[in-house]
């Protein structure tokens, strides 16, 4: 079984936590991987950091930025995480946009994930039905999770429809916005938190964009199966370096 659907069965809130590949140094991403699982992280989204991050807040955007100049690349990222699995047992997920992946070859991209021990994708700008059409047989040979995004704005019947090809979780979007720019949830957006629940789905729903601290991850989770960080993450590391990282998660869930 994906390590990823193992880990959904868990009964507990699941914490995932997203970083740039390649920041703040080049050589940074190994050991912020084990630190996070030391940590008691639940998932690990590695970004994958693209030159025109659409869907990415500042925050994101200028790690990204950092990370492409310290010349982070798609072949870097697959050799700094060629031996990750002789350390950790996480969860890893790819966060990347499908130029890169295109340009790498889908299958060959895929391939390489499998081989490098990573357990899914989410790539923002691939639509579900074209992935369905296209991809989703290469993915699954390759025993690789696609996870797909929804929004306040999705239409039940999208979120339908993503739901019958998914076989992880759902990445619910908390707003419309970019990521790293909400500071918690009005009332409009717990009413869509629960409208997705009650929608009883065959995959979990994991929460992303503005969530920041204890409060807002107890927000998020509510509703959800458990709730992406990025963007805080990102700054708590930027203000304190990478040896802190266990106090940061700690402050968004302590261990039990």
């Amino acid at each position: 079984m994906n390590r990823i659907n193992q880990k959904l069965k868990e009964d507990k809130k699941l914490l995932s936590i997203y970083f740039s590949a390649g920041y703040p140094e080049l050589e940074d991403s190994v050991q912020i991987i084990q630190d996070l699982e030391k940590s008691g992280v639940d998932f690990i989204e590695i970004g994958l950091p693209f030159s025109d991050p659409l869907a990415d807040g500042p925050t994101i955007q200028e790690s990204s930025t950092k990370a492409l100049k310290n010349g982070m690349t798609t072949q870097k990222l697959f050799s700094q995480i060629k031996n990750i699995r002789s350390s950790v047992e996480i969860p890893l997920i790819i966060m990347g946009y499908f130029n890169p992946i295109l340009q790498y070859g889908i299958e060959e991209f895929c391939k390489k994930c499998k081989e490098v021990g990573v357990d899914g994708l989410i790539i923002p700008d691939l639509p579900v039905d074209v992935y369905s059409e296209k991809y989703k047989a290469i993915f699954e040979k390759y025993g690789l999770i696609n996870i797909f995004l929804i929004t306040p704005q999705t239409s039940e019947e999208r979120i339908r429809f993503i739901d019958s090809v998914s076989n992880g979780f759902i990445y619910m979007v908390s707003s419309a916005s970019v990521t790293g720019s909400s500071k918690g949830f009005g009332e409009e957006t717990t009413k869509y938190f629960e409208r997705i629940s009650k929608m009883n789905l065959e995959n979990p729903q994991i929460v992303g964009f503005g969530i920041s601290d204890h409060e807002t991850f107890s927000q998020a989770t509510k509703f959800a199966k458990g709730a992406i960080i990025g963007s805080a993450f990102i700054k708590h590391f930027d203000k304190n370096g990478t040896e802190h990282i266990s106090d940061f998660v700690s402050s968004i869930r302590p261990l039990t």
